[in-house]
């Protein structure tokens, strides 16, 4: 049955208020995201809040040492880890260990729960990584935070209206769009209720962007594009591949000539999506 809902906005406000124990990131995560989007922060800044935490210092050491950063020898500091991947790259590892948590609840629908979700989310953001690495684009690190965040409006939709959520999950099984679905029947999509769950979070206006327009890219200026860009092909090829939870662009396309309108480089995709098993491997230490 259609859900009207005579004003979106106030909806998805209310939905991000009364879902606490998620609208409300970890105090140490907040304190890391606001230090690093601050440009007068330092390294060392940065440094005195992440060791007041040691289960947070070990997993930082335990993803800075995996494959997924690839560095030579061990790093034995997050001070040390932090000179050498920057404050970005370490602030993206500790939102990976904050937000993994809340991907913990029971099914989405028949055949997905919700760490499917988180792993749809990882293969995007490092699919997206991978893409700006191949082609070159001084984004890679926002990248992969931003694909790694794209979907968390799903999660308020789960606590929210899971009812809902699993008919819309259900009905995008056939042939239809997905975000049309959760209008129709929730009365509001995930791109609307991430995009606001995203200013909450202080998370950068790049991937509040992302998380709101990731299906509809084209819809944003081009100057405030190509992350989109690249995490809507991203979450085209981790759909069509199955990595995770696949079904909200289980039917995006994207042909050459759409690639290229949106400025992003056929053979790295091609090349992406050779390598997509591989990257996931070593991304494992990141999904927890």
């Amino acid at each position: 049955m259609a859900t009207a809902v005579a004003d979106p906005t106030a909806r998805v406000m209310e939905i991000v208020k009364k879902t606490s124990t998620i609208a409300t990131l970890p105090e140490v995560t907040a304190k890391i995201i606001t230090t690093v989007e601050d440009p007068r922060s330092t390294a060392s800044k940065l440094h005195q809040i992440i060791a007041h935490d040691p289960a947070l210092v070990t997993r930082i050491l335990k993803v800075v040492n995996s494959a997924f950063y690839g560095l030579p020898g061990q790093i034995g500091s997050v001070e040390r880890a932090i000179v050498l991947l920057g404050l970005n790259a370490i602030k993206n590892i500790a939102v990976a260990a904050s937000i993994g948590q809340l991907f913990r609840m029971a099914k989405i629908c028949e055949g997905f729960s919700a760490k499917d979700l988180w792993t749809h989310c990882i293969a995007v953001g490092v699919c997206a990584r991978d893409l700006a690495k191949q082609m070159k684009l001084p984004i890679a690190d926002e990248a992969f935070l931003a694909g790694m965040i794209h979907d968390v409006g799903i999660l308020l939709q789960l606590q929210t209206s899971p009812e809902q959520t699993r008919q819309v999950c259900e009905a995008a099984k056939g042939d239809r769009d997905f975000c049309d679905l959760e209008r129709e029947i929730i009365g509001i999509d995930h791109q609307q209720l991430g995009a606001a769950l995203c200013e909450q979070w202080k998370f950068p206006h790049s991937c509040q962007l992302v998380a709101g327009n990731h299906h509809n890219p084209t819809k944003l200026t081009d100057q405030n594009r190509m992350l989109v860009n690249l995490v809507w092909a991203a979450d085209t090829m981790c759909c069509k591949s199955k990595h995770g939870f696949n079904l909200t662009a289980c039917h995006q396309n994207f042909t050459p000539a759409d690639l290229s309108s949106m400025q992003i480089d056929a053979t790295a995709v091609d090349r992406t999506t050779a390598r997509l098993d591989e990257l996931m491997s070593v991304a494992s230490v990141v999904l927890g």
